[in-house]
């Protein structure tokens, strides 16, 4: 069965199963439902946390949110891009930030493209942010020389409780 095949892929390739997420688009939950409650069920058995990508985006109720055994959820860049911009926009993102959190789940977002982007959503207790500000998409060979850059330091600066955190 696909989840034995899952089972054993993950323990061949890692043994502390917290090390893996998995995204899961919004839209790929509404297409069945139950099947897909069954296996994400199944997924989490395993301590794999389950993150919600694209969030806001689809057609799903916000019923996902209590019922799936997700972890986080990840805010669409669609918002994130022009939130300084559009008042809509900022409100969708911060009530989803609100949200979640009070929901007990982490929060990232998409789209942080510049620094005054970055520093809203670090306000208003994002957990992590993904964005061409923090880094363009790297290959495997350049994320070692991102993480000992200057740039990167310089976000990581003076951690505390409401910083973002950057992956």
């Amino acid at each position: 069965p696909p989840r034995d095949s899952f089972r054993r892929q993950r323990q061949m390739c890692i043994r502390d199963s917290d090390c893996i997420e998995l995204e899961i688009t919004e839209s790929s939950l509404i297409s069945d439902p139950e099947r897909t409650q069954s296996s994400l069920d199944q997924i989490a058995a395993l301590g794999v946390a389950l993150s919600i990508d694209d969030f806001g985006t689809g057609y799903s109720s916000l019923s996902y949110l209590k019922r799936l055994p997700v972890q986080a959820i990840k805010i669409d860049r669609s918002f994130v891009t022009d939130m300084l911009a559009d008042q809509q926009d900022m409100v969708i993102v911060r009530s989803t930030i609100n949200m979640a959190r009070n929901l007990g789940l982490t929060v990232a977002a998409e789209g942080a493209e510049d620094q005054a982007t970055y520093d809203t959503l670090r306000g208003m207790g994002c957990d992590f942010v993904q964005g061409y500000y923090i880094s363009k998409p790297l290959e495997g060979s350049g994320i070692d020389e991102h993480f000992r850059s200057d740039t990167f330091r310089i976000l990581r600066k003076s951690p505390s409780e409401n910083d973002v955190k950057k992956v």
